[in-house]
């Protein structure tokens, strides 16, 4: 096939993680002709640098951690984990870092695959150029959607590339465990990556330019994890940061670092976890009128603003709207029916929590936090409310007075918070923070998204002795409240 002959699909998504695999099994689902353009592995950063091989290596500290408190198991764990085992068991929750699987499933879906860097070529256009050094030109009668996702945005810092600093990827990825490790930034990477490791045997110390760790979910949940990072012997170092960084080389080869308060620290890995940046520097932007390295803004349906024509699209991180992978699969699903519906000529249904709609995104993002103790949040915040002037009624419950949660441990920490539109008495946020609460956060997501009135929810009986009976303490405790709203702020 000649450079200049052009293969035309209905759709062509570029980025095969998945975000694009979600949008482009939904567009085959619907009878559109479909193809996936990637440059890596399929399957993208969750599979094999992010989800998957952070749990899998976060899953034995928190075990170890909870037998240990444990009355009668605690004297049986003797000894470290053992962090051969743990990486090896990583490895495998990484499928090796081969995609074969996951190509045979882009094959029995029928979505067609090209290896290679996609660029936009104008409107509709697609150019790909392999691994083989051929030229693939694509042409989409309905649809693109840009999947790229996001990289590692690195700070400001000289001479980085003699350091060799790890980002997300090396830390998911590293094949020993370093001695001492220093991490930079706050946030969830930081703060897991610090549990794990320090549990896999390094000597962790956190530097954080923030007050505290964690800053956009509730305090209460960051100040736990803290704690316990601390207990497992994480130094923690607040209101400060790196300022130079030095690789020193011979036969250490140490990290020497300077931070902002003047103090020094050496460490054998620095990783860098102070955000991410979308994947668009290359992907050919310039040449629908878009800026190269920008996000891309779209509206509910995931069409993306500043492009005539509504024919592209941003799905997933890429769009800056919710950067979590379950976010970016539920924007995908959307995102293709919106298409399917535009190329059938139906029209779309965008009112709130509509088929074409991505309104979770607003209201109702889940997350978790897998540290120990795990953080599960969704929807509002007390700072949310504060900083949007939104009047609530806040909802607070020791969770280790739950019976199911001295049935886990004995020592159970943690604590359960609602937040509460006085006006529909409904729930608009929850955030729960203990051992095993990231089990607890679907039926609150599912309370948030249902609208489910406070006095159906009394209807929905929790099983005893399970942690999920707090959802019960936190009503009768709302009930037994009295009840003067504030805007914003909490009580």
């Amino acid at each position: 096939m000649s450079d200049k002959e052009i293969r035309t699909y209905d759709v062509v998504v570029i980025g095969a993680g998945p975000v694009g695999e979600n949008v482009a099994d939904r567009t085959r689902a619907a009878g559109l002709s479909t193809v996936i353009v990637e440059s890596e592995l399929i399957g993208g950063e969750c599979s094999y640098w992010a989800c998957e091989p952070s749990k899998a290596l976060l899953r034995p500290a928190t075990l170890y951690g909870e037998a240990a408190r444990f009355p009668g198991v605690g004297a049986a764990v003797t000894g470290p984990l053992d962090a051969s085992a743990v990486l090896k068991h990583r490895d495998r929750m990484a499928a090796d870092w081969n995609d074969h699987d996951q190509v045979d499933w882009l094959d029995s879906v029928e979505v067609e695959l090209v290896r290679g860097h996609g660029r936009l070529d104008g409107p509709r256009r697609v150019t790909v150029h392999t691994p083989e050094g051929d030229t693939v030109r694509l042409a989409a009668r309905h649809a693109v959607a840009v999947c790229t996702g996001t990289a590692a945005a690195l700070p400001p810092l000289p001479g980085l590339d003699a350091v060799r600093p790890w980002t997300s990827r090396e830390a998911t990825s590293a094949r020993e465990v370093p001695d001492r490790l220093a991490i930079l930034g706050a946030g969830t990477v930081a703060t897991e990556m610090a549990a794990a490791w320090q549990a896999l045997g390094a000597r962790v110390t956190l530097i954080a330019r923030e007050s505290r760790l964690l800053g956009r979910v509730e305090a209460f949940a960051a100040d736990l994890v803290a704690d316990r990072l601390r207990e497992a012997g994480v130094k923690l170092r607040f209101g400060t940061t790196i300022t130079a960084a030095e690789r020193a080389g011979g036969p250490d080869d140490g990290i020497h670092l300077t931070l902002s308060d003047d103090t020094r620290l050496v460490a054998d890995e620095l990783l860098l976890a102070t955000g991410r940046a979308p994947r668009t520097d290359d992907i050919g932007l310039g040449t629908v009128g878009l800026t190269p390295g920008q996000w891309l803004s779209t509206d509910d349906t995931y069409t993306v603003t500043d492009v005539e024509g509504e024919w592209l699209y941003a799905v997933g991180d890429v769009n800056h709207r919710a950067l979590l992978t379950h976010q970016g699969k539920y924007q995908a699903r959307v995102a293709g029916a919106v298409i399917a519906a535009r190329a059938g000529g139906s029209a779309l249904d965008t009112r709130r929590w509509g088929g074409h709609a991505g309104t979770a995104d607003l209201e109702a993002v889940p997350q978790v936090v897998f540290t120990d103790p795990e953080i599960a949040a969704v929807g509002l915040t007390t700072e949310d409310a504060t900083r949007t002037g939104r009047v609530v009624d806040v909802v607070d419950y020791d969770i280790s007075r739950v019976a199911g949660a001295i049935q886990h441990d004995p020592g159970y920490r943690g604590h359960a918070r609602v937040l509460i539109d006085p006006q529909r008495q409904v729930i608009i946020g929850a955030t729960f923070a203990g051992p095993g609460v990231a089990e607890l956060l679907h039926s609150a997501t599912i309370a948030i998204t249902g609208e489910v009135p406070l006095d159906r929810l009394w209807h929905a009986v929790p099983p005893f002795p399970t942690i999920s009976e707090v959802w019960l303490r936190l009503l009768e405790t709302y009930r037994d409240q009295q009840h003067s709203p504030i805007p914003g702020e909490s009580r």
